[in-house]
């Protein structure tokens, strides 16, 4: 089992930045690797960016190439997102999740493929 908190949502103004955090407990040593997704109101959730834990290998999903930074700290078991230039396109809950497949040569970007998530955070963009 893994446990994963995110926290660090809130209210920015468009433009601003904001860093969020996933501490990950539990089987840690087994995730292959982290990723954030959101969702938008009214909207499916979408994959945003994920890294590996062993090697950092980072997917960025277009919409936040240049914008976002996905980085992890192993001895913490923690994984970032630091969020600037936000737009408010950007509002959504923010949630983490960890994928603990073996074998994967490929960074998962379906919610599918990810066995565990966090509770979400609240992300709102004002224009």
């Amino acid at each position: 089992q893994v446990q994963l908190v995110e926290s660090g949502g809130g209210l920015v103004q468009a433009g601003g930045s904001l860093r969020l955090s996933c501490a990950a407990s539990g089987r840690t040593f087994s995730n292959y690797a982290m990723g954030w997704f959101r969702q938008a109101a009214g909207k499916e959730r979408e994959f945003v960016v994920a890294i590996t834990w062993s090697r950092g290998r980072t997917y960025y999903a277009d919409s936040v190439k240049g914008r976002f930074t996905i980085s992890r700290d192993n001895a913490k078991n923690t994984v970032y997102l630091q969020m600037n230039s936000l737009k408010p396109e950007d509002t959504a809950v923010y949630y983490c999740a960890a994928d603990t497949s073996t074998g994967r040569w490929y960074i998962a970007t379906s919610s599918p493929e990810y066995e565990y998530w966090g509770q979400g955070t609240q992300v709102t963009v004002s224009s």
